[in-house]
């Protein structure tokens, strides 16, 4: 297995499909409209924009099996230090530990890049990426009753974060 920083021409269309299996079949992405390619150069542009990581897993072949990334917490200049990840594998990989090497290499990622935390929101019925979280030392923080509405019920999000020692000194502004 292979960590690589994800690009656009080698690797949109395996993320592409990634998320769109996960908005279609689960409730990991709150969207109901599968993405489109023009979606992801859009979504490239802002994690390079932003200085933000994608991260990705390959096989000894090439193919992409899984990815992780984070973005802007909130759009306030005070939450500079504060991200929000993601971390998805792709369905024939999932249960061996993968997400798991992802998240680890996403907070390295995170204090190189001087953040404090890492949130994740997750749907309060997802028990292994909450598993996941705690196992790495995520704190559960909160939860957000019935703010989503997909596969005619109501979703719960739940809050986990991982505060981190970095930076050395922050400023404001």
């Amino acid at each position: 297995m292979l960590l690589v920083q994800c690009q656009f021409d080698r690797h949109a269309a395996a993320i592409l499909a990634i998320f769109n299996d996960a908005i279609v079949h689960t409730t990991a992405l709150y969207d109901y409209q599968p993405r489109t390619m023009a979606n992801m150069a859009d979504w490239f542009a802002a994690k390079q924009a932003g200085g933000f990581p994608v991260l990705g897993l390959e096989n000894e072949q090439g193919v992409l099996m899984g990815f992780a990334s984070y973005g802007p917490f909130r759009a306030f200049p005070a939450y500079k230090y504060t991200v929000e990840h993601a971390v998805y594998v792709e369905q024939s990989h999932r249960g061996r530990g993968l997400g798991e090497a992802l998240l680890r290499h996403l907070i390295d990622a995170a204090q190189a890049q001087g953040k404090h935390v890492l949130v994740g929101a997750i749907d309060a019925d997802n028990k292994g990426s909450i598993a996941l979280h705690e196992k790495l030392g995520f704190a559960y923080s909160g939860i957000l009753p019935q703010v989503g509405f997909k596969f005619g019920r109501w979703l719960d999000l739940v809050f986990y974060q991982k505060i981190l020692s970095t930076p050395q000194q922050p400023v404001d502004g």
